[in-house]
């Protein structure tokens, strides 16, 4: 884990203050105005070391002008969707009052809080199970579960593997593309398409990249299942994740239930709360 391009953005204080800590545990730098920075160690967020002083205005704004290279304007497209992505796939995330043009955010001011989320490519899944990925594959579990890391990770497993790998990072979270590089290993054979919905995405994919895979997170909207079913039709095979603790409340909801009437998956994979993944058929 690179930390260089967080401790770049830091005014001096919090940089040495950063710079004393275990990396290994950090997992956020939470920057709130009018309060003292904290830093999410190990799961929980405490007052960074030597930094009793509280946040300013005026300390967000000079570090996000320092995550953008000084130049907000050639960031705008993610500042209007609350991030910006640094290399090495950290993100700085913001908050404070939104500016609407027919009620759509448009930009943020007046910031309130920045949080700096540290990127680490974290390996969850067994060798044996990435390779038995030779269908449709739904990833399921709670929240916090890991189940983006573990889509990640299978992506770049097929990718590696010899797929043309087709994937809609809505949040660029997945890939952490910055000026069209993924920051985060998704595989040598993957196209990436940041920043866009997932029903669009898929069409624009499959129309343009020829993808033999395509992969999504979340799957929330009845139109994210049309866009698949369509894409079925081609012959892709899908990645995608779903949020419940288990394959019995994905079988009661609504919207889930309509993806086992289409058969658009065949396999589940299933973490645990404790990141343990097994594998089962979809029933």
């Amino acid at each position: 884990m690179d930390m260089k391009p967080v401790l770049a953005i830091l005014p001096p204080k919090l940089r040495e203050s950063t710079e004393g800590l275990r990396t290994g545990a950090l997992e956020e730098l939470r920057l709130r105005a009018g309060r003292p920075p904290t830093a999410v160690l190990d799961g929980k967020e405490r007052i960074l070391p030597g930094c009793a002083e509280a946040v300013t205005s005026r300390m967000l704004e000079e570090i996000v002008s320092a995550a953008t290279n000084r130049s907000c304007y050639s960031a705008e497209a993610s500042l209007r969707e609350g991030y910006v992505t640094l290399p090495g796939g950290h993100r700085v995330g913001l908050c404070g009052t939104a500016a609407l043009r027919e009620s759509r955010i448009q930009s943020l001011r007046e910031l309130s809080s920045v949080s700096i989320r540290i990127a680490r490519q974290v390996s969850c899944a067994p060798p044996e199970l990435l390779r038995r990925l030779d269908a449709s594959t739904l990833i399921l579990g709670p929240p916090g579960s890991g189940k983006t890391t573990l889509l990640r990770e299978c992506v770049r497993s097929l990718s590696d593997g010899g797929s043309r790998v087709g994937l809609v990072d809505e949040r660029g979270e997945l890939a952490a593309c910055r000026l069209g590089v993924p920051q985060l290993d998704v595989g040598a054979q993957t196209d990436v398409l940041t920043g866009c919905g997932k029903s669009e995405g898929i069409y624009l994919l499959l129309r343009a990249m020829n993808p033999q895979w395509i992969a999504v997170d979340e799957i929330t909207a009845p139109e994210d299942i049309r866009a698949m079913e369509e894409a079925s039709y081609c012959g892709v095979r899908f990645l995608a994740t779903a949020h419940a603790f288990s394959p019995d409340e994905l079988r009661r909801r609504p919207l889930y239930r309509r993806l086992r009437e289409l058969e658009l998956f065949q396999r589940l994979l299933i973490l645990s709360p404790d990141k343990h993944v097994t594998m089962e058929r979809m029933a």
